[in-house]
């Protein structure tokens, strides 16, 4: 049986129409979630969101999207939580007070419905896939899980110790996040609920224990960097036969060196030159496919001059010749 959670994002909403999002709600009825009925969205692409209805109060989604960008409004609530895990992808939130967190592969994010309430969330490699839980705080509180209730964990304790100084936090990937997460996208669907009610009782017992101030956290930026780093993609994207160094974007762009590597590395997930060199060599296969061109301008297109590198560079991130590759997979 071939699961949902196991296929191609593409692949998963090639049936829904751009700017849609579809939302299945399977038993869930509880208002304190972002998908309540003061949703609203607006986007250049697609999205679908499977949610669950798993305690009282708490809900868990798989989400999928494909664009570049989406808007959202809804309710702002304080006593609500989201929880999000990046399975694939990269998505930038852009928060109510104007910080933008990002997340890539086995990320952890948690904020109150409060501040996303008016948001943006950004795709910087345009899919994202990943799982939410929704957890109404007030209703963890009073009416716990017997598990969780025998550790005293409460919906106060979890707001105090994420979400009361700013609203929200991050952390990078970890083993223990991904054992909680992983086995989520590989079940039978007879097996949801019972997992998912394991699974969030554990993500919760791992938060309670957690010692935030000895954990590493996701850095926050504000929205003029990230502008400036999309501006610098936008540059370095349009004209793949020029070649900027770090030091010419830094002074064209008024960004110190060591900032503008950081948060390019946070927006997209690379290095520059690691980011650029797998975007030139994911443009040159789709060439070799696509195109009646030679190698030798094939690579010149995608701004290497010799064919040797550009082969070298080829091999390095599809593991196949440039000519293997379009053998093997042209006619397909």
């Amino acid at each position: 049986m071939t699961r949902k959670h196991d296929k191609n994002t593409e692949d998963i909403l090639k049936d829904i129409p751009n700017g849609k999002i579809i939302i299945n709600r399977h038993n869930s009825t509880h208002e304190n979630t972002i998908f309540n009925k003061d949703f609203r969205y607006c986007s250049d692409g697609r999205g679908l969101v499977d949610t669950y209805s798993v305690f009282p109060g708490i809900e868990l989604s798989f989400n999928y999207y494909y664009a570049n960008c989406f808007e959202f409004q809804h309710r702002p609530v304080h006593s609500a939580m989201q929880i999000n895990h990046c399975r694939s992808g990269r998505m930038g939130w852009k928060m109510q007070d104007q910080s933008t967190i990002y997340l890539g592969p086995g990320d952890l994010s948690l904020h109150t419905l409060h501040s996303c309430a008016d948001s943006a969330m950004n795709l910087p490699l345009g899919y994202y896939q990943g799982v939410s839980v929704f957890i109404d705080l007030d209703a963890l509180t009073a009416t716990p899980p017997d598990i969780l209730s025998e550790a005293g964990i409460n919906g106060n304790n979890l707001y105090a110790k994420f979400c009361e100084q700013d609203g929200h936090t991050a952390m990078p990937a970890s083993e223990k996040i991904e054992h909680i997460f992983s086995e989520l996208y590989d079940l039978p669907e007879r097996m949801y609920l019972p997992y998912f009610k394991l699974k969030v009782q554990e993500l919760l017992l791992f938060l309670d224990m957690l010692d935030l101030e000895n954990t590493k956290r996701l850095n926050q930026y504000v929205s003029g960097q990230v502008e400036t780093i999309k501006e610098i993609h936008s540059l370095m994207t349009s004209d793949l036969k020029r070649h900027y160094t770090i030091e010419e974007l830094s002074k064209q762009y008024l960004m110190n060196t060591t900032t503008l590597k950081s948060v390019f590395k946070a927006v997209y997930g690379m290095p520059i030159a690691s980011y650029m060199k797998e975007y030139r060599m994911k443009l040159a296969s789709n060439m070799l496919l696509q195109e009646d061109k030679s190698i030798s301008e094939i690579a010149a297109a995608v701004g290497y001059k010799s064919q040797s590198k550009f082969t070298s560079a080829f091999r390095d991130i599809f593991q196949i010749l440039p000519t293997a590759y379009q053998k093997l997979y042209r006619n397909q």
